[in-house]
């Protein structure tokens, strides 16, 4: 009876621990045996996406600006610089659409000083600016261009209205905040640039930085425009000296060499003719004429070596200048008395050295045309280690320097002019004095070195 019923049993007790194995088992089904990784919200996920899209559109606005920074530095055109410099400033900050349309932004440069008054910020360059406000000046004596030159850095401001200076910008009006970034290389302030918006927290720390770096960069291009611009100048001043030196020949060849030789040539006639009926007069008048052909061999030689003074070129301006006397003497009996400092030869190079020779060769022939002068005093000296002045006088008539300065457009000779124009390219200062009855002084100042040159360009 037992045995009938074990196999009942055996399968009843298999099928309870089949049924005991599925119950366990079945709940894990579709879950994986390793241990399951934390998954990441979605709306995290969307964050970082967003965050990285972010990123990678500001480092292909960075890439563009680099891009356009290397255009700036390539140009050469002053305007044109400064025009790029707000062009690239407000892609810059184009961050979404339409808020360049709300950025304004200008070029401040420093105007030169005219008749002993002060230099004043102009508007050279502008995007949002009114036609009113293209005229206005800033004498940057107070608010934020005043701290920004000062301090020669960017400065930020919240209320731009209350600015003294700036609050007269029509185009300002309608702006809040305001980021003012100086033009400044070395120890030369060349003006600002100004941008301003409505919003008064949109010159965060991440665009002022960006717009630093185009500020610095901005400042090289100008700089290099301003240098190739002052090129140009000196190239067509150069062009200018040059023309004026053909017209001064051509004027000293008509007023001495060519009548003389005109002269002689009638006097020839006249000789030739005198001869058939008196000997002995024909014979003085051959006399005459002898003396003024030695006259003009000597004037013309003296021209010869105006233009080109070999013995400048072999032995030094200190020999050159005492040639100069000598000629001078000889050719039109003009007394030339000179005090040479032959130590400051050693501190000027040949190009300096024909320069001086030039402005002492140029005051010397118009105080002996004009001035009617017994004597020229031509001296060279150092009135510091790294100065030497030159200074031309001479005690003839004088004349009134106001009166030749207003009428030098319609004059044919324009000697001061050349004097000046030279004295720049040894990066000096000319003074003039001169009165009616008192003679005439001319001093230059000469620097020697580079600290004197820097130290008289900023007016020390």
């Amino acid at each position: 009876m037992l045995t009938s019923w074990l196999p009942l049993l055996i399968v009843g007790i298999a099928g309870l621990l089949i049924g005991l194995a599925l119950a366990l088992v079945i709940p894990r089904l579709g879950q994986p045996a390793t241990k399951p990784v934390h998954q990441v919200p979605s709306k995290t996920l969307s964050q970082r996406i967003l965050t990285q899209r972010q990123k990678l559109l500001h480092i292909e606005r960075l890439r563009e600006v680099y891009k356009h920074l290397a255009n700036l530095s390539a140009t050469l055109s002053y305007q044109r610089v400064l025009d790029a410099a707000l062009n690239l400033s407000m892609k810059a900050m184009a961050e979404s659409d339409g808020i360049e349309e709300r950025l304004v932004s200008a070029v401040l440069l420093f105007s030169e000083e005219e008749n002993n008054k002060l230099a004043e910020l102009t508007v050279a360059a502008s995007r949002g600016f009114t036609r009113p406000d293209l005229r206005l000046t800033f004498p940057a004596q107070s608010g934020v261009l005043k701290k920004t030159i000062d301090e020669g850095a960017g400065f930020i401001t919240r209320n731009i209205s209350q600015d003294p200076e700036l609050g007269r910008v029509i185009a300002l009006q309608s702006c809040v905040a305001a980021y003012c970034i100086p033009l400044r290389q070395g120890y030369d302030t060349y003006g600002a640039l100004l941008f301003a918006h409505p919003e008064p927290g949109f010159f965060t720390a991440e665009r002022r930085e960006l717009l630093d770096i185009i500020g610095n960069q901005a400042m090289i291009a100008i700089q290099n425009a301003r240098l190739y611009q002052e090129l140009e100048q000196e190239k067509e001043r150069m062009i200018e000296i040059q023309d004026e030196a053909r017209k001064k020949l051509a004027r000293d060849l008509h007023d001495g060499p060519t009548q003389s030789v005109a002269a002689i040539a009638m006097r020839v006639n006249f000789a030739r003719r005198l001869i058939e009926r008196n000997s002995k007069a024909a014979a003085e008048e051959l006399y005459k004429i002898e003396e003024l052909a030695r006259r003009t061999t000597k004037e013309i030689r003296h021209m010869l070596f105006t233009l080109r003074p070999l013995v400048l070129e072999s032995q030094g301006l200190t020999a050159a200048l005492e040639s100069m006397a000598e000629k001078m003497r000889e050719t039109y009996n003009q007394n030339v008395v000179l005090d040479i400092d032959s130590n400051i030869e050693e501190e000027l190079e040949m190009g300096k050295q024909g320069v001086i020779f030039a402005i002492v060769e140029e005051a010397v022939n118009n105080a002996r045309k004009y001035a009617n002068a017994d004597h020229i005093w031509v001296r060279l000296k150092t009135i510091q280690q790294d100065l030497a002045v030159l200074e031309i006088q001479d005690d003839g008539v004088g004349f009134d320097l106001d009166a030749v300065d207003a009428s030098y457009e319609n004059r044919g000779s324009l000697g001061l002019i050349n004097m000046r124009e030279r004295t720049e390219l040894v990066n000096g200062i000319i003074h003039v004095e001169s009165a009616i009855g008192k003679g005439t002084c001319i001093q230059v100042v000469i620097p020697l070195t580079e600290e004197a040159i820097d130290r008289l360009q900023r007016g020390g």
